[in-house]
């Protein structure tokens, strides 16, 4: 049975809100909130908070722009479905690949740090957890997606639990209401260091750190397609993701910021080094290095599972339009695309293959183009806004609306620019830049050989006509 990406009509349709909300969450929290964090804060003090602010409002604003256009018309293939409305076949399929890929790499980084912690707790080798964990999350990919969702919903919630009890524990210790603490005040921040110890260059530094933090939480609108009501569940779930996710980066950088000085602070390479691990100390959280592990693992398996079911659901969407092989397209009675779901596991083994074998170069530049591919998605996301929504409005579509048409979406393009130019000037950051350029550029001279190529040329006389 082919499924047909118009009606929608082949997916599953049991995802409700609380479980897209939760699946945009999971995708969005991983272990980078856990041991990336300090990274940040190292490069710009407490003036980091500036940097996520700055990347917080520019992510609010692409999901919103996502959201609208989501809820107007849902689709698997999300923002490539919308690329190629907006600017023709070229646009979805290299926008389309290119997200498949960079979740593809990313579960595998996932996976391998799972596995590697997993591996010292039993006393084997890594590649036996990471057999025993894609194994299961295939079986539960190839459930139906309301199971899927379900199982999502708690592994994420887990997660928040984590989170939110962070930030309360966090707030008591600022407040000095632990026994034998006293209120921090704010020495951090107008201490010997200040608040911008490294200045402005530092908030810019910074910002290249965790500007791509929030990345993750687009999966709520791939998902819409197989939610009961979409348009209804993508507003709430959209507003409810983009905020949720702000205040807790915002929330646990700042109880961060407040409790440690920020010249202690680094990257971590494990659960005990995390900022986290030592805030929960000066608390007396007992076993809280043990904790953070757990907590670290289910971060990244949750991460993995939605990201399966992403690149699962755009192969699906990809071969619907013509853009993969046709077997892609098809889906058991429950409404799961199982070739596609198998196709992403057996690009999770080749992923996680990759980072243990890491041949010379190759996986850093393979990485390097991750690192530069949410540039691009956000980018054609805005421009495909800009170009679809007089068109959805005119049509009478549009549910969930996107504030400020059309000078917010330029300003939020022009927060982008500046990102870019961030990392252009940046002799590390650059080549994620140029690396994403020269994939992408591939992709472009790949989608005119795609059958699909061929369809969309149809579609689009056809709905030039519809629109006259």
């Amino acid at each position: 049975m082919t499924s047909t990406e118009n009606t929608g009509t082949e997916l599953g349709t049991g995802l409700k809100t609380r479980h897209l909300t939760m699946m945009g969450l999971g995708s969005a929290i991983g272990a980078g909130l856990f041991l990336g964090t300090g990274v940040g804060i190292q490069i710009a003090g407490p003036a980091v908070l500036l940097a996520y602010i700055f990347a917080g409002i520019m992510v609010v604003f692409v999901m919103q722009m996502l959201g609208e256009m989501a809820a107007a018309r849902p689709a698997s293939g999300s923002f490539s479905n919308y690329a190629e409305m907006a600017f023709g076949h070229w646009a979805g399929f290299s926008t389309g690949w290119l997200y498949w890929y960079l979740l593809v790499m990313v579960m595998g980084a996932e996976m391998t740090g799972a596995a590697g912690i997993m591996s010292q707790w039993f006393g084997v080798d890594p590649w036996i957890p990471a057999l025993v964990c894609v194994v299961i999350f295939a079986v539960i990919n190839l459930w139906k997606v309301s199971g899927f969702g379900e199982f999502e919903f708690w592994f994420a919630f887990i997660k928040v639990a984590v989170i939110i009890i962070f930030l309360v524990i966090g707030a008591l210790l600022i407040f000095g209401v632990f026994p034998g603490t006293d209120a921090v005040g704010f020495s951090n921040f107008i201490g010997e260091h200040g608040f911008m110890p490294n200045g402005v260059s530092g908030v810019a530094a910074g910002l290249l750190a965790v500007a791509f933090a929030f990345g993750g939480i687009e999966i709520v609108t791939i998902a819409a397609a197989e939610s009961d009501n979409p348009a209804r569940n993508i507003a709430t779930a959209v507003r409810s993701v983009i905020w949720r996710i702000v205040v807790f980066y915002l929330g646990a950088v700042l109880v961060i910021t407040f409790l440690l000085p920020y010249d202690e602070i680094s990257g971590a390479d494990s659960a005990a080094e995390s900022p986290f691990t030592r805030v929960l100390e000066m608390a007396h959280v007992p076993g809280i290095v043990g904790i953070m592990e757990l907590v670290i693992v289910l971060a990244l398996l949750s991460a993995f599972n939605a990201q399966i079911y992403g690149t699962s659901r755009f192969a699906y969407s990809l071969a619907t339009r013509g853009d993969a092989p046709k077997l892609l397209s098809r889906t058991n009675n429950d409404g799961v695309p199982m070739n596609a779901v198998l196709l992403s596991m057996f690009f999770a083994f080749v992923s996680v293959a990759l980072q243990y074998w890491n041949p010379a170069g190759l996986l850093t530049f393979l990485f390097n183009a991750v690192g530069g591919s949410l540039l691009l998605i956000w980018g054609f996301t805005i421009l495909s806004y800009l170009r679809l929504h007089p068109e959805m409005e005119r049509r009478g579509e549009i549910s969930v609306r996107m504030w400020g048409f059309p000078w917010l979406g330029w300003v939020t393009l022009g927060m982008l620019i500046v990102l870019t130019l961030l990392m252009l000037s940046d002799g590390a950051a650059r080549y994620q830049v140029l690396s994403v350029i020269i994939v992408f550029g591939a992709l472009i001279g790949l989608s005119f050989l795609a059958p699909g190529a061929r369809t969309a040329k149809a579609d689009k006389a056809a709905r030039a006509r519809e629109l006259k």
